[in-house]
């Protein structure tokens, strides 16, 4: 016997609406050594905020410095500095809120 054969029947003679798949971008895939370079730089980061913090409160007369402009750029006077965090944070939800 014969294969059988889908047959779509067009509405109205409309052609029907055809949904784009998304293509799930490829998962990300880290080497053991870059996941020893993010927790080496990570964890050296907190040991920095911790020592400016202790200089800050006076616990440590030496330890990191914080740079400060001796003479401010008068263009940069209204500059905010990003949150890193927040912003991926928003572009995360938005990801999610297209998605759906």
């Amino acid at each position: 016997s014969p294969a059988q054969k889908l047959i779509f029947n067009r509405v109205n003679g409309k052609r029907p609406q055809v949904l784009l798949q998304q293509v799930s971008a490829p998962e990300e895939c880290y080497t053991l050594a870059h996941e020893e370079n993010v927790r080496f730089i990570y964890e050296a980061w907190q040991q920095v905020e911790q020592q400016l913090d202790g200089s800050r409160s006076g616990e440590s007369a030496c330890g990191p410095v914080q740079y400060v402009e001796k003479n401010p750029n008068p263009g940069l006077k209204n500059f905010v500095p990003i949150d890193l965090e927040e912003w991926w944070a928003q572009q995360f939800l938005a990801k999610i809120e297209n998605c759906s």
